[in-house]
């Protein structure tokens, strides 16, 4: 009998590093390798005993990995190597382009569905925890509003784009949001937010030789999906200060539902969270996903997932027995 569920990490930079390390405090969970389009002898992953893999030989493994955890970015990466990798193996990503999730969903769900493989999407805290306390807002207070805030943090997905923008060389982006609207929201008024008056976005860029700014700064501020909503700012800085000023991942937000259980009572909903490490604690989510995944697998649910198919005692290492005792 297997003793433990096998993970892949398809993808090594700031997500993969974090599964890697979210792994070892799982230890019903075996890593089996990483898996990256770079040379495997140029990666150095955090624990000496990890094995890596050219992402060609993926195919080799199909029977080895019980659940394969996609890393790379929400705007080009997953799109291609999603519907693929779900037709050979289940997986888990954090596919995060909120406006996107419906089409790609159905990319994914069909040639898992196909190959009886379990590929659970959009697992992170946004999508992921913050969807599930989205529609707990909307099922518990029905005569509400729900309001969703991110930040003061870096965002990974945004950054991602950042730095696909042609004449980019490297940068950041810090999502803010404002704490004006916060504490109305807080208060029980239920007021009328744009998604201007909710968010501001920071951008810090360092721009590649010969690059035009002014080409780069229009690319990044109507950029569909991630910024063209938003007030924008770019900022150019050079390499140096980026090394220096912009490495921590900090992350956070809340999800706020306001709404009243009859005329005269108002009740207001709250989740929160404060990160340190935004990759470290999505890796997290991820890989308590991935236990989910393979569970889901066993009990032949095929095809695409979303957090919200999961009931939460198939992301617990524990049984249910105990889980009754000691939590419930």
């Amino acid at each position: 009998m297997q003793n433990s569920i096998r993970i892949g990490i398809a993808g090594y930079g700031n997500l993969g590093r974090g599964v890697e390390t979210a792994i070892q405090k799982n230890p019903d969970l075996q890593l089996v390798g990483i898996f990256t389009r770079r040379a495997p002898e140029t990666v150095s992953p955090c624990f000496a005993a990890t094995q890596v893999f050219h992402m060609d030989s993926l195919t080799d493994f199909q029977d080895k990995i019980d659940v394969l955890i996609l890393c790379g970015g929400s705007k080009d990466d997953l799109p291609q190597q999603g519907p693929i990798l779900a037709s050979q193996f289940n997986i888990v990503d954090s596919f995060d382009t909120h406006a996107r999730i419906p089409e790609y969903y159905a990319a994914v769900d069909a040639p898992a569905t196909a190959s009886k493989k379990t590929a659970m999407i959009s697992i992170g805290w946004d999508p992921g925890m913050f969807s599930i306390n989205r529609l707990f807002g909307e099922a518990l207070l029905p005569d509400g509003e729900t309001y969703t805030f991110w930040g003061k943090g870096l965002s990974q997905g945004h950054s991602d784009a950042i730095r696909r923008v042609e004449g980019v060389k490297a940068g950041v982006q810090y999502t803010i949001p404002s704490t004006e609207a916060i504490e109305k929201v807080r208060s029980g008024v239920r007021p009328v937010l744009t998604t201007k008056e909710k968010h501001t976005r920071e951008c810090y860029v360092v721009l590649a030789e010969d690059a035009d700014a002014e080409a780069v700064k229009q690319a990044i501020v109507t950029m569909p999906d991630y910024f063209a909503d938003y007030d924008t700012t770019v900022n150019f800085i050079d390499e140096a200060t980026l090394a220096q000023d912009h490495q921590r991942m900090p992350h956070g937000g809340f999800v706020i539902r306001s709404g009243n259980t009859s005329d005269v009572h108002k009740q207001v909903l709250e989740f929160s969270l404060k990160l340190e490490s935004n990759p470290e604690f999505t890796a997290s989510v991820l890989v308590a996903y991935a236990r989910a995944t393979y569970r889901l697998n066993q009990m032949q649910q095929y095809g695409a997932k979303t957090a919200f198919d999961v009931a939460p005692g198939l992301l617990s290492m524990k049984s249910p027995e105990q889980l009754r005792k000691e939590i419930l």
